[in-house]
This record gives C-alpha cells, structure tokens and sequence, in this order.
C-alpha cells in the first residue's frame, strides 16, 4: 500500500473515523457551526466535539474556514475559466509561481491535457478581463484559451463525504 502525498508532508496520520467524517461534513455545509450544535448533531459531548475539531485541524483534514462572498456585491461580477499553455514548451513550468501575483486569479488548476492550467478568474469587467489576459500573457509567457461564465447555478458545494468505515 502506498503512502499518501499528505502524510508525506507530515499532515496526515491514517484514516479518517467515520464521526470525523460526520463532523467534517458538517463544517464543509456550514463552517460556523457551534460546538454545541456540532455535539447535538453528532452525539459527542462538546469538549469530545472540541478536542475532534482540533485535532482534524492539526492534521490538516480541517485546512481553514472562509465567508462565501457575493462576488456581485463587491463589484467582481464576471467570472471565466482561462485555460494556459506555454509558447515554448521547454520553458520552466513555473506558471503559478510568476502568476501569483496577480490578484484577479482565484485559484490555479494543474490539468492533464493540451493545456498546462486551468485558472479561475474574477474581475469587474470584460475590459479588465482582457487586461488580466494580457498580465497573464507577458507575466508566465504563455498562450491562453478563455471561457467566461454566464451563471453560476451552484458553487461552494460541501464534498460528498462517505461516511460509512473504511
């Protein structure tokens, strides 16, 4: 049996019990529940709850919480996939480390295919879509494909966690 990537990084310590996943699921649908509500919903005491979350966190199961914003209200209504490709395929891949920077890019996919990444995108405008385009062009010399979203029907949805045992 191999050994995962993340216990590799010291991360990850075996298998996830199956009331971890429960609480897991729980926070991935609603990262600010309480402890008391996560006890309720689980079973556990609140302190048994508390030293779980914890620990899930300390392993890395648990990587963060985020507000889920609305990317209208602050003025970055159009989202679009760009999908990149280097000019010279012998070039260093490097690209998410010289696009890093810039602050349009929500999150950087590596994908297997014609195309090296796939990057998420947020800007206000199609004109600063295009300006991004070119600050992603120039920046990681690269060719880019672009898809702009039209609606979002969903997004942010918690994973689909198993939690029957291993």
């Amino acid at each position: 049996m191999g050994t995962s990537r993340a216990a590799c990084a010291g991360r990850y310590f075996g298998p996830v019990e199956e009331i971890d996943r429960r609480i897991v699921r729980l926070l991935a649908a609603d990262g600010r529940m309480s402890f008391t509500d996560l006890a309720k919903q689980t079973g556990l005491s609140v302190s048994a709850v508390h030293q779980r979350v914890r620990r899930l966190e300390k392993r890395g199961v648990i990587r963060g919480y985020a507000a889920l914003v609305d990317y209208d209200a602050v003025g970055l209504p159009l989202t679009a996939f760009v999908s990149i490709k280097p000019i010279d395929p012998s070039a260093p891949d490097d690209a998410p480390e010289r696009l890093a920077h810039l602050e349009g890019i929500e999150a950087c996919y590596s994908v297997a295919g014609e195309e090296s990444y796939i990057l998420k995108v947020r800007v206000g405008s199609p004109v600063e879509l295009e300006e991004l385009l070119q600050q992603i062009r120039a920046s990681a010399g690269v060719s880019t494909r672009t898809t702009v979203v039209l609606s979002i029907p969903y997004e942010h949805r918690p994973p689909a966690i198993d939690l029957s045992p291993d």
